[in-house]
């Protein structure tokens, strides 16, 4: 069968010459120092709940993770540094070999033994976004900047974005039911500003602009760093022929993405919904042939 051809329709050739350049993140966790001013000043512009967890015993994050009064999440991993990770080895692969050991690497992050990694995670604004495709009311939206909104007053609560997303970014409140996440301060973008939470950050760890041009600046930071010695840097979702086609926010990590809570090779869901249907189909064709022949069969 037929690889599904996926499209993102809403952009830009719905808005017939009125597309605007693609908008996006990019957010480079080398130099986040885990202040929660984007988190504060995402709260602030767009009036979120607060929504207060405490601390997890785990962790000095106290928001936890992304939801629908969290459109902006600092992570903080927190790691005693593995024996192995000076010859090369990722956190992942040097934790399966077993073996930590009390010695730092000399990176602002990584120092007495321990290593702070941090990034705030952020909707991705997905090129093939299967929360978009999946609302049943248009709820969510392209933006001719290209990137993904939900609309309160259409979104009806049905809530059959939240397991489309591969991320799980999209949650709903409990209050009303409806589905809320970032906007990429939609409102901002047609003022020609920029989101509020790029503007709060004090080091310029996420950055926003032109997505071509800031895939181009991420490239260039790479190559520095692993001319540094940082050998694990990488670009996660900057690449178009990833499974969700690349991303209106993407990231640059120094290990893993499952390290960061991230899916390490996401995939729009939508991808093999061809192939599902097509063998329920034949899985009802053959329990419709098997039942026929075991009714008149019988009366022979």
């Amino acid at each position: 069968m037929a690889a599904t051809v996926l499209e993102t329709p809403a952009w830009p050739s719905s808005y017939d010459g009125e597309a605007k350049p693609r908008k996006g993140f990019f957010t480079d966790t080398t130099v986040c120092i885990g202040c929660k001013a984007c988190e504060v000043a995402c709260k602030e512009w767009n009036q979120i709940p607060d929504s207060p967890k405490g601390f997890s015993g785990h962790s000095l994050d106290n928001t936890l993770d992304l939801g629908a009064n969290t459109w902006r999440h600092v992570a903080f991993i927190e790691q005693k540094v593995p024996v192995d990770v000076g010859g090369g080895a990722g956190f992942v692969e040097a934790a399966t070999r077993g073996g930590l050991a009390n010695e730092g690497i000399a990176t602002y992050q990584e120092g007495d033994g321990i290593r702070f990694l941090m990034s705030s995670d952020v909707c991705k604004h997905c090129t093939e976004a299967a929360c978009l495709e999946v609302c049943p009311t248009g709820a969510l939206f392209r933006t001719e900047f290209g990137t993904v909104v939900v609309q309160q007053d259409v979104c009806n609560g049905c809530g059959y974005c939240v397991p489309a997303c591969p991320f799980g970014v999209l949650d709903q409140r409990e209050d009303d039911g409806r589905v809320w996440k970032c906007t990429l301060c939609y409102d901002r973008l047609k003022d020609d500003k920029e989101p509020a939470c790029a503007q709060a950050c004090p080091t310029n760890s996420i950055q926003f602009g032109d997505l071509d041009e800031l895939r181009q600046r991420a490239e260039k930071r790479l190559t520095r760093l692993r001319e540094a010695g940082q050998d694990q840097a990488r670009l996660y979702l900057a690449d178009e022929d990833d499974g969700v086609g690349g991303a209106g926010a993407f990231f640059l990590l120094l290990d893993e993405p499952e390290v960061y809570g991230l899916p390490p090779d996401p995939v729009d869901t939508r991808r093999d919904l061809g192939e599902v249907w097509a063998a329920a189909g034949a899985a009802a064709l053959a329990l419709g042939a098997g039942l026929a022949a075991a009714v008149f069969g019988g009366k022979r």
